[in-house]
């Protein structure tokens, strides 16, 4: 295979390139489906490479196709391009300048990896077997952007190439060394469920609760009530984690409110837990509101499903990590990361992998001290960027010329 070390030192002299980009991303984040500074900043990188790109119609995503000088699979390549609704506060010179806006979940570093393989596979274009696909997504921070875009054709053949047979992500992590990989087979992340709940009681004087229905305590006794459910009803080698992050209830101190409410979240790593703890969710709160002769409303929403990693496409990453980053690169998940991702809906329909890449700052010497992604202080190494971009040409160049 065309693939070795030499990779990274190609990918290096790009780096100039990639940090520059990823800078540029980062100053301007932009929110859910539609990123139109960031979709521009792709297109003019993409524009000296000379490839074929289209854009999507009812998102800001573009798709880049690297044709090979031999016939053979296609696969496909991603990386996302939005920010989250959250502060920055790093002192980076090249932070947001945009409040509310920030990309600390390495999204930028994900479009600047991606590009940069893009240079590394158009010098090594005759070496391809098979048809690439670059796809840069919008809307992955809870919009579902992956499934937009496999709504709108990204899998299926075109003039330029076959339908995608095969698929590759990065995700960046501060909390492992540069260097390293981290993946597994199987279940990779987890599915995502939000929940609201609305208790209604009635309300009145807060010293004359017996001429009321207080929903206060009722919402608490669900809480602790749904906390016990998942310890006593889910497999704990199948978890589940409920977490409820916001509650809300009353104005003052001697008031019993009429309503109280709360919301939170729910993460499973197979479908079967994940219908468990649903059902359970619905049981248990109206029940509890039954016991206490209130109503109660829920609110349900089904979110990412669980994002489940091939166990080939997984060993043959690992196989590029070794080759690529070295013979220490791997570093071995033991179990699934509960946060959720939309490359999800991709891996349902193709085989495909995705791995962390370690990006610890090197200020840092403990890379489980580094504030992690979604932190407001989250950073990444730049330095580590190489890596993901040979570990991206890697997987292509590869792909088609593995033994089967």
């Amino acid at each position: 295979m065309p693939i070795s070390h030499e990779l990274l030192t190609e990918a290096e002299a790009v780096q100039p390139l990639m940090v520059e980009l990823r800078r540029a991303i980062h100053r301007e984040p932009e929110l859910g489906l539609e990123n139109p500074m960031t979709q521009q900043r792709i297109l003019d990188s993409l524009a000296p490479l000379g490839l074929p790109v289209t854009v999507g119609r009812g998102l800001s995503s573009v798709v880049a196709t690297i044709t090979g000088a031999e016939p053979g699979p296609t696969v496909l390549l991603r990386a996302d391009t939005d920010a989250l609704p959250m502060t920055e506060d790093t002192d980076w010179d090249h932070r947001s300048q945009i409040d509310g806006r920030a990309h600390v979940c390495g999204h930028d570093a994900h479009v600047a990896m991606l590009l940069g393989a893009a240079h590394l596979l158009v010098a090594h274009r005759d070496e391809i077997r098979g048809t690439v696909r670059l796809a840069f997504q919008p809307g992955e921070e809870g919009s579902g952007g992956m499934a937009h875009m496999i709504d709108e054709g990204l899998l299926v053949a075109d003039d330029l190439g076959g339908p995608a047979e095969a698929a590759f992500a990065l995700h960046i992590t501060p909390n492992l060394p540069v260097g390293t990989i981290g993946t597994r087979s199987g279940p990779f992340m987890a599915s995502t469920d939000d929940f609201r709940i609305d208790v209604i009681g009635r309300g009145g004087h807060a010293s004359q609760p017996h001429f009321a229905n207080d929903p206060v305590p009722v919402a608490a006794e669900m809480i602790l009530a749904l906390q016990t459910m998942i310890t006593r009803t889910v497999n704990a080698f199948d978890p589940g984690v409920l977490t409820v992050g916001h509650l809300e209830a009353g104005s003052t101190t001697n008031v019993i409110p009429q309503t109280a409410w709360f919301e939170g979240t729910i993460r499973t790593v197979s479908e079967g837990t994940r219908a468990t703890v649903r059902a359970g969710l619905e049981r248990v709160v109206r029940g509890v509101a039954a016991a206490h002769d209130c109503e109660v409303l829920i609110d349900l929403r089904s979110g990412y499903p669980v994002t489940v990693n091939h166990a080939g496409v997984t060993s043959f990453v690992k196989e590029l990590a070794a080759e690529v980053m070295g013979p220490r690169a791997d570093f071995p998940l033991p179990w699934p990361v509960m946060g959720a991702e939309d490359v999800s809906y991709l891996f349902n329909e193709i085989p495909g992998a995705m791995a962390f890449l370690g990006v610890c700052p090197a200020d840092i010497a403990n890379s489980l001290e580094a504030p992690a992604c979604h932190s407001n202080l989250m950073r990444l190494e730049e330095s580590a960027m190489p890596y993901g971009a040979a570990m991206h040409a890697a997987f292509a160049l590869g792909w088609a010329r593995r033994p089967q």
